[in-house]
């Protein structure tokens, strides 16, 4: 449960970047976006996503009065859904340019939109795309992977969500473009692609420093294995702390829906983590 100065930081610091970025909304409005995706946050933080159960709280104890009903701040949420990336990336230009964070891990995670006995069920999605396997728990899901990328201190920076079959090692290469030069990027065996490491090496000056495989003709010293793998359990406790606010299932009708509660569940921890 977020205390009541962390809320307060949080509001004001999505407050200052609408401001920042001069957002324009409605000025009849009488909930603005900053309090919608405060409330929104408050919910993914606290209350298991659950929205309706955050708004009751926000307005009992005083944070936003006149709260929208559930239905009505739903369809406030889906409207801001490109906007919360956009936060989240302006955030996270914090660590990259001014904290001068040179040091990030990459690690995936499945989310399961559903049982897999109801895959021919499921409304949401109808792909064999989406069905992807987990090697560390030997299982099948259907649903997505989140890549994600955290600095050493395990706060996130970036995140990209991909169907379940896709190979961690395709979606590496969307994700380097997100850091900046002379940085190190430390992931596990998945996202082996000696091609991609030296494009990244000599076109973005970027150093991928990923754990090789048993049967790998570039081999690592003693060292540089137990330096990637210090890294890799970092980001292993953040995505820990990640599915810790997860519901046991998270309820969605459309794809977007889905999509817009993880995002609020990354963002969620990265402003928890980063606001003392």
């Amino acid at each position: 449960m977020l205390c009541k100065d962390k809320i307060i930081s949080i509001f004001c610091l999505i407050d200052d970047i609408l401001q920042g970025i001069e957002h324009k909304e409605d000025k009849r409005r009488q909930v603005s976006d900053s309090e919608i995706i405060l409330t929104a946050i408050v919910s993914s933080t606290s209350f298991y996503g659950n929205h309706s159960s955050a708004i009751r709280f926000m307005k009992q104890y005083g944070f936003i009065p006149n709260t929208l009903d559930k239905s009505r701040f739903n369809r406030r949420i889906h409207k801001v859904g490109k906007l919360l990336c956009e936060l989240f990336e302006i955030v996270s230009s914090y660590f990259k340019r001014f904290c001068c964070e040179m040091q990030y891990i990459i690690d995936s995670f499945p989310v399961a939109i559903c049982n897999n006995i109801r895959i021919l069920n499921c409304k949401i999605v109808k792909d064999k795309k989406w069905r992807g396997y987990t090697a560390s728990m030997r299982n099948y899901f259907y649903g997505v992977k989140v890549q994600l990328v955290t600095t050493k201190d395990g706060i996130p920076i970036a995140f990209h969500f991909t169907p379940g079959k896709t190979a961690d090692a395709k979606a590496l290469g969307k994700m380097i473009n997100k850091l900046p030069a002379e940085a190190s990027i430390y992931g596990d065996s998945a996202y082996l692609d000696y091609g991609l490491k030296d494009f990244a090496r000599e076109q973005k000056c970027i150093f991928l420093k990923i754990q090789k495989k048993s049967n790998s003709k570039r081999i690592d010293t003693l060292e540089q294995k137990k330096e990637k793998l210090k890294m890799r359990k970092r980001i292993e406790t953040t995505i820990s702390d990640i599915k810790k606010l997860f519901p046991r299932t998270i309820h969605a009708v459309t794809l977007e829906g889905f999509l817009i509660k993880l995002t609020l569940f990354v963002f969620g921890l990265q402003l928890n983590k980063s606001i003392n």
